[in-house]
């Protein structure tokens, strides 16, 4: 009995050991993130109000301006070609309608500055429309109009592309989940299938095609890669301009601030309207929606409307991007681009470990202990999301920084030894961040299998002497391993796509096939920029074609 009350203490304090070293890893990694916001709103409030006065009175109105018009122009678009595109697949049966639905999430794969580079190439004032149009009509080049590609709307265009999936998955999972015994009310009450979409099924799915409009309105607001490359001036390159071009620190925590704020509002508002919208399907069982058999034009129409995204988002893009690859002299078997690809497969698979690694130790910590603390630490791990690459480097670079200095010049003065930037000058900053910035979609992932581990596993491990790490490692993590996998390459390819954030705080002579991409675009070697961002494509279709496979199964 007595080595049994021994062991059984034993376990105990294995277990209350274990609990807290659980919460002091889930709150570092909650501090972690809320590090880069506290360190604007200081960096900002330090600068002055010389610095924010000279602000707006030259470019803050313009920044404000252009990424408004940004903004509403890609949810427009977005809300538009997402929910119109998801009814049809959903409602509707025509030729080719089972392709399409999976074909629809085919342009997530693109990042959208490698979208803006593709249609740079063929529609710019050298490509081949133009160029086309010219030798045809005889024409001059000032004899005629043509759409600028490199401007606002041009950009919003390239972000609507890749965006609208976020709106077109969301929407139509909620079509799906929809009971058809209101929409079949509405339509026997003499109501169109239009009007019956329109004032029943619409309302009815409006948190999920809100949910994924805030989606992209902020993977808008965190672009940096096509606004820079079509010189659309928004805080996120005005941020980059500031710290690099200008220098001016201050001014560059100014604009980060802004646009933090901006990003968080959208979060708190998109988490207010969740939270106190309830929506519940009428008739007590569920009967799915009628899908309607289209014919003729009524079917070669709803054929095209969702056939053109796919086209222009995905099909022309990548052959473009082929034709320039083959015409370009880059090789990804050269030493240099092996050296790109070598340094963004560590980077991204070393921030997708430690995501995910953080991500289970902050969904575990609140499953273990719900409360106020684990909660509060879980909504800090998500913020991530809400606040653009750019403004999180800023973040994270000015106490770093700081830090940096302080501890070399001690050195100096001390030991006449020179550290450098020990920390600013390392990959780790640059993985803190990515861990800060995709936090949440790992967090997702992982919260989504773990809802389908019954409580009454743990109680069951708990009493066969487990403690609660045991639990994790021999209960928990085994089940969850699909969905583990999952947020790892979710995290992967996001951090393989990032741009802003890498090309702030990566070390010196440490270049990834974004940047290269990037630097080769902006130096207007587009066919060059093609190969590194051909690559960038191909790693970001794995996840789409493991949502895809996901859609189909369901």
């Amino acid at each position: 009995m007595a080595q049994i009350e021994y062991s059984e203490n034993g376990s105990r304090n294995r277990g209350v050991r274990g609990t807290r070293l659980l919460a002091a890893i889930a709150h570092i990694v909650a501090a972690a993130c809320l590090l880069p916001m506290v360190a604007v709103v200081l960096a900002a409030l330090t600068g002055g109000t010389e610095t924010i006065s000279h602000l707006a009175e030259t470019v803050l109105p313009r920044y404000t301006m252009t990424t408004a018009i940004l903004v509403v122009l890609v949810a427009v678009g977005t809300f538009s070609i997402g929910t119109g595109a998801a009814w049809l697949v959903t409602m509707t049966r025509f030729p080719g309608v089972r392709l399409l639905e999976i074909a629809l999430v085919l342009p997530l794969a693109f990042p959208a500055y490698v979208l803006a580079y593709a249609y740079t190439f063929i529609l710019d004032h050298p490509g081949i429309v133009q160029a086309t149009l010219r030798d045809v009509t005889g024409w001059g080049p000032r004899d005629y109009w043509f759409p600028e590609i490199r401007s606002t709307e041009g950009a919003a265009v390239m972000l609507t592309l890749v965006l609208y999936p976020y709106v077109y998955l969301l929407a139509r999972a909620a079509f799906l989940q929809q009971s058809a015994t209101a929409f079949l009310a509405a339509r026997a009450l003499g109501n169109s299938p239009w009007l019956a979409f329109r004032r029943v099924s619409l309302p009815m799915a409006r948190p999920a095609i809100a949910g994924g409009v805030l989606l992209a309105i902020m993977e808008t607001i965190a672009d940096f890669g096509t606004v820079s490359y079509f010189g659309v001036q928004t805080f996120a390159t005005g941020i980059y301009t500031s710290w690099f071009s200008l220098g001016d620190r201050a001014g560059a925590a100014q604009l980060a601030l802004c646009l933090l704020t901006f990003a968080l509002v959208l979060a708190v508002a998109e988490r207010t309207r969740r939270g106190k919208a309830k929506y519940y399907q009428a008739g007590k069982q569920h009967a799915a929606l009628p899908a309607a058999q289209l014919t003729g034009w009524r079917a070669i129409g709803a054929f095209a409307l969702c056939a053109i995204p796919v086209f222009f988002g995905f099909l022309l893009p990548v052959v473009v991007l082929f034709e320039m690859g083959l015409k370009s002299e880059q090789s990804l078997l050269s030493p240099r681009y092996l050296g790109f690809i070598q340094n963004s497969l560590i980077l991204a698979g070393t921030a997708a470990v430690i995501t995910v690694i953080a991500a289970v130790s902050v969904g575990f910590f609140q499953r273990l202990r719900p409360g106020r603390p684990s909660t509060i630490a879980g909504y800090i791990a998500r913020l991530g999301y809400a606040v653009p690459g750019g403004v999180i480097a800023v973040g994270l670079l000015v106490p770093f920084a700081s830090f940096d200095n302080a501890l070399d010049a001690w050195m100096r003065a001390t030991f006449d030894v020179s550290t450098g930037l020990l920390v600013t000058g390392s990959i780790w900053l640059l993985v803190a961040a990515y861990m800060v910035r995709f936090l949440a979609a790992a967090l997702s992932a992982y919260e989504g299998g773990q809802s389908t581990v019954h409580a009454n596993m743990d109680a069951a491990a708990r009493s066969l002497g487990q403690t609660p790490l045991g639990t994790l490692r021999r209960v928990h993590l085994p089940i969850l391993t699909p969905s583990l996998l999952t947020a790892l390459l979710i995290v992967f390819v996001d951090v393989m796509k990032e741009l802003p954030a890498t090309l702030i705080m990566r070390p010196f002579n440490f270049d990834t096939l974004a940047v290269q991409a990037y630097r080769l675009a902006s130096d207007e070697r587009l066919e060059g920029a093609a190969v590194p961002s051909l690559v960038i494509l191909a790693v970001g279709l794995l996840p789409v074609i493991l949502i895809c496979r996901q859609v189909g199964r369901r």
